[in-house]
């Protein structure tokens, strides 16, 4: 689901649209591994070096991405070198490995393991060489922790079919790993993520199928937020590196909000992606609250399919999973 939210989301396209404010244009990217930044607080675009200034009192960046895109990955990458150089002490967190493959990430961290070996026992995404490799190396390169902040996708997947009730029933040190109820969410994401993906329920049918996803929602959110802050307890003083898909943090909600509920002392700043063009009547920039504190302008990936069918028959074959052993698994 998580690699799937982009895809629902996100198909900005048409003409360009420059801010009102006076003196100021924000021009396109030049190429996809090109970025804009902009300031939507103060109405004006900025430079990387006042971006990375600005970041410098944050006790946790989150960059939201949409996944596999070249200038997410590219901006996150030069923001961890770059925040790095004013604060070492960094931890980066990773929406993109579960808890449960902690152990396989930090055994290659520690030269234990091979790439191809981590890649392999801590369940990588496809797209890791091309996406992650940079950020993971320059944190083992500097003897920096990285954190796999997920929550296993077999659990997901049953509580997307069996709610939270499964979820309650697991045994408690499996549910403390992970985070501690109750679930932080707010009626503003369940609107967003029941309009997201609400569409791709259609004739399976009910609100319990979009209740259900909805808690496995949280599960991933409120699991994301607790290894952050936990993270944070286990390492004074550091600055957090997050990486997430920008449905997670986008409007300081589903992660950005689990977070400041656990630990409102932290100051946290978020990077949110927008599509370059803009439609006439879409105006995130204007949008209040903002999409992110921050906003990167990247250009639209090709099209991936024109044929429905096909498209259709890609999303059973990445994602119709068999449907795990559930009642088992719980005790």
């Amino acid at each position: 689901m998580t690699r799937l939210i982009p895809l629902l989301l996100l198909a900005l396209s048409g003409c360009s649209w420059t801010p009102t404010t006076p003196d100021l244009e924000l021009t396109a990217p030049d190429n996809l591994y090109d970025t804009r930044l902009f300031d939507p607080t103060r109405q004006r675009p900025i430079s990387f070096e006042q971006l990375t200034r600005r970041l410098a009192d944050s006790d946790v960046v989150v960059i939201g991405e949409y996944h596999g895109h070249h200038g997410a990955h590219l901006l996150q990458a030069r923001l961890q070198q770059a925040l790095f150089r004013q604060q070492p002490n960094q931890v980066l967190t990773m929406e993109q490995f579960t808890v449960a493959d902690q152990a396989a990430l930090d055994r290659y961290l520690k030269n234990e393991t091979g790439e191809a070996e981590m890649i392999e026992d801590a369940n990588a995404w496809d797209n890791y060489r091309a996406s992650y490799r940079p950020l993971v190396e320059f944190a083992k390169q500097h003897q920096r922790p990285v954190v796999a902040t997920n929550a296993p996708q077999p659990l997901v997947r049953c509580i997307a079919r069996l709610g939270l009730d499964f979820f309650s029933q697991l045994p408690a040190n499996r549910r403390d790993r992970l985070l501690e109820l109750p679930l932080i969410g707010s009626e503003a994401y369940r609107k967003r993520f029941e309009q997201a993906v609400g569409g791709s329920h259609h004739g399976r049918s009910n609100s319990d199928v979009l209740q259900n996803s909805y808690t496995a929602q949280l599960v991933r959110d409120n699991t994301m937020a607790t290894q952050i802050a936990r993270a944070l307890d286990r390492h004074p003083g550091a600055q957090v590196l997050h990486t997430t898909g920008a449905f997670h943090s986008d409007f300081h909600q589903g992660t950005v909000a689990a977070l400041k509920t656990l630990r409102p002392d932290l100051r946290v700043s978020v990077i949110s992606p927008e599509f370059w063009p803009l439609e006439d009547d879409q105006r995130p920039l204007e949008a209040s609250p903002p999409r992110g504190d921050i906003l990167y302008f990247i250009l639209q990936l090709p099209t991936e399919y024109r044929d429905p069918e096909r498209q259709r028959q890609a999303m059973i074959q990445q994602f119709g999973h068999p449907a795990p052993a559930c009642e088992e698994s719980a005790g």
